[in-house]
């Protein structure tokens, strides 16, 4: 399956890109310490974005399978460039909590899945991943926890 993504340079480091499929569009602008105004999310934003998206929603199917609740979950991605030999993403730190009451039987299980992710098995050897969880649940559904 293939899906069509148009990106389209707008000038001063900014680029705006649309999803063929439905038609969303996001916007990127380069970091300030590459130049940018840091106005969006960077490019290298959007793959540690897509790696936290990806883990779960592929946990989510396996939840789902399972007959689990994984609603709340979060992940937290904190990216860390590196620029020796070239500028790249050197290491992700991917923070998991997840919602109380995961029999622990479920949990490896899970884990495997977050881990098995298309983004995941699609960076770079070079690219450090960095896991942990916290199974005791986040605050509540849909709020950031401060």
């Amino acid at each position: 399956m293939a899906v069509r993504i148009d990106v389209v340079y707008e000038g001063e480091l900014h680029t705006r890109a649309r999803h063929g499929p439905s038609g969303m569009e996001i916007s990127t602008d380069a970091p300030k310490d590459n130049g940018g105004r840091g106005e969006a999310f960077s490019p290298t934003d959007l793959l540690a974005t897509a790696l936290g998206s990806c883990m779960l929603s592929i946990m989510g199917i396996v939840a789902r399978r399972r007959g689990l609740a994984l609603e709340g979950a979060r992940a937290s991605v904190e990216k860390h460039m590196v620029a020796d030999p070239d500028r790249r993403v050197g290491r992700l730190e991917v923070a998991f909590e997840m919602p109380a009451g995961i029999p622990e039987e479920d949990r490896e299980v899970l884990q495997r899945a977050a881990l098995a992710c298309p983004v995941h098995k699609s960076l770079s050897p070079g690219t450090e991943v960095a896991v942990t969880w916290r199974w005791d649940g986040p605050a509540s559904p849909g709020q950031p926890r401060s």
